[in-house]
């Protein structure tokens, strides 16, 4: 409708007597234009300030060298020997929980809870279901096959440690 008038202008003028109110129509017209082409930029602008966050940084867990073998179908890891079986063990910052996602496919994370790693308590426990465990502080919940938090207030995955199964010996290390 904009374009209307604003073509229709000229005609308007010549038909009309009351120059002053066609220069103020004229004015007006103009002006909504220039709104209509400035608002795509101002609002590109405000998105663009308002997206420059700075990055949330996941809280430190302290390193502690990993490096050791098991043999997962043993008696001694009974609860690791079924598919999405798990077991936890001692080493990294406050002990390690295996899970197996295949019969030749492990995953290692580390206990300390990546929300809050040095509060006292916020150790990694697994829940009933054996797929999904969860931060008994802060009670944030993760996926077992992969560390994914789904529930919380945790952003951040369980620290994983790598993993190599060569059909006897599981390897695990940082």
């Amino acid at each position: 409708m904009i374009f209307f008038f604003y073509f229709t202008l000229p005609y308007t003028i010549y038909n009309n007597s009351n120059v002053k109110s066609i220069l103020i129509c004229i004015m007006k017209i103009h002006s909504r234009i220039n709104f209509v082409r400035l608002l795509p930029k101002v609002l590109f602008l405000f998105l663009f300030v308002t997206s420059c966050t700075k990055e949330e940084q996941p809280p430190d867990i302290p390193y502690v060298y990993v490096n050791f073998s098991l043999n997962p179908n043993s008696t001694e890891y009974i609860n690791l020997n079924p598919v999405n079986g798990w077991e936890t063990v001692t080493g990294g910052y406050q002990g390690i929980l295996l899970f197996r996602i295949s019969v030749a496919e492990f995953a290692a994370f580390e206990r300390a809870c990546p929300y809050d790693p040095l509060s006292p308590g916020a150790q990694i426990r697994v829940e009933d279901s054996g797929i999904t465990c969860y931060c008994p502080v802060c009670k944030s919940r993760y996926i077992m096959t992969d560390g994914t938090p789904f529930e919380g207030p945790s952003h951040f995955p369980l620290k994983q440690y790598q993993t190599y199964f060569d059909g006897f010996l599981l390897y695990v290390s940082n």
